[in-house]
């Protein structure tokens, strides 16, 4: 009900609506009222009440509610539907189980926090409440399953636009789905499918990104690893301001994918990465693998070249490497979106 009445109060942005106003559109009493307002409150929101005049919304925290992300959306079909919960176990876990019960493409999940947020190989992804983004979403793509690897690739290209766009930061990718600034990890993806030998019927595509965590809040075991867009820009981030940005570059980059069978994809994940010609060191599976990055395939496994000359493919694992440092090029300058300041 909390969204219903906000939903009232914006639309009369500059005045009062009164409580029994409310109540009537809401059929409910006016204690009931009060008392969504007071749970409004408790939130962040800054509404002033009038015994005469009703209520008047001052002030929106920076949630990734609904009510707060869909008035701000340009996308066409992406997000236009929001999973929402103030903590929780997973994103990921959550669309997973939405999209077996016949969740839509474009669907997200997002969370404010999350209780066992998951990395890659079972690793543990930090997310403490209200500074970062958590966010999964449903994908339905017409494509065989030995191709899925590839949306790993283009979301890594579509988080660093998204990025770039907002910060006037040039992000780099390390293979496969990590993107750093200034060397230190920034985002990470993890994406979980759900397929049949020739046939892919979902996948869920889950990102972290590190907004607005201070480096001291980091864990102390990946507090010189990792870092967040505040720490880089010097400035707070507008969460709901970045999200509508990056649901955008999603859908642009989702959309371009099957066009031409992802080498639009390739050659922007390829410019990102600059991963050709670097000295790695693999871990994959039970293996150490150790030798110089060549290329990504048209699949996008690891193409690497052994000391003895040999060249090995491969799928997954950790890479171990020295990758350039972000650059802030061009400034093309913030997007303004409406409702944000």
């Amino acid at each position: 009900m909390e969204e219903q009445v906000l939903s009232l109060l914006r639309k009369n942005p500059s005045g009062f609506v009164s409580g029994q106003e409310i109540s009537r559109h809401l059929e409910v009493t006016r204690t009931a009222v009060w008392k969504r307002v007071k749970s409004l409150r408790h939130m962040g929101y800054e509404i002033e009440a009038s015994r005469r005049l009703g209520y008047r919304l001052v002030r929106s925290p920076d949630l990734l509610a609904p009510s707060e992300i869909l008035p701000i959306l340009r996308t066409k079909w992406m997000g236009k539907r929001v999973r929402y919960f103030r903590t929780i176990d997973s994103t990921n876990a959550e669309a997973y189980q939405l999209a077996l019960r016949g969740a839509k493409e474009g669907e997200i999940v997002l969370a404010e926090s999350q209780e066992q947020g998951r990395g890659r190989v079972g690793r543990q992804w930090f997310s403490p409440a209200f500074l970062n983004l958590y966010l999964s979403v449903i994908l339905r793509p017409n494509i065989p399953p030995h191709r899925a690897s590839l949306l790993t690739l283009m979301a890594a290209v579509a988080t660093a636009d998204a990025i770039e766009e907002y910060a006037g930061l040039h992000p780099t990718i390390k293979w496969p789905n990590d993107l750093l600034l200034n060397g230190r990890k920034i985002a990470g993806l993890l994406n979980e499918i759900h397929a049949e030998t020739d046939r892919i019927h979902f996948v869920v595509l889950g990102i972290g990104v590190n907004l607005n965590v201070d480096r001291q809040r980091f864990p102390q075991m990946i507090r010189d690893r990792a870092t967040s867009l505040k720490e880089e820009m010097g400035q707070k981030i507008a969460r709901k301001a970045f999200l509508a940005i990056l649901l955008e570059s999603l859908e642009k980059w989702y959309g371009v994918f099957p066009k031409d069978g992802g080498a639009s994809v390739l050659d922007a994940w390829r410019d990102r990465a600059q991963i050709a010609g670097k000295q790695v060191k693999i871990s994959s599976f039970d293996e150490v693998i150790v030798g110089r990055a060549v290329d990504v395939d048209s699949e996008g496994a690891l193409l690497v070249q052994m000391r003895n000359g040999q060249r090995k493919r491969i799928v997954a694992g950790d890479v171990d490497y020295r990758g350039p440092k972000a650059v802030r090029g061009p400034r093309r300058g913030k997007r303004q979106i409406p409702g944000h300041k």
